[in-house]
């Protein structure tokens, strides 16, 4: 197995390779939690919306698919609010 790979599940079960996708817009900030998020465009033209459902551990946890519009237009509703 090549890990190198950066293979995600979709919420619709498809598997979307991101290893060479192109981030458009991200928030990595730590600690993680729902301000975390990354809309990537792979070179095949597919858009990929990167969520954390609340995970401190975990950058990322659930990928939709989504349009381009969307991807393009993303505006992330959460912000790092510091405890």
């Amino acid at each position: 197995m090549d890990k190198s790979r950066y293979i995600v599940t979709t919420t619709d079960g498809q598997q979307v390779e991101l290893t060479q996708a192109i981030i458009l817009k991200s928030n990595n900030l730590y600690p993680f939690g729902q301000h975390n998020y990354a809309i990537y465009e792979t070179p095949e033209g597919v858009f990929v919306k990167a969520m954390n459902s609340g995970e401190r551990e975990i950058m990322l946890t659930q990928y939709e698919k989504i349009d381009e519009a969307s991807a393009r237009n993303y505006s992330h509703p959460y912000f790092r609010t510091d405890d």
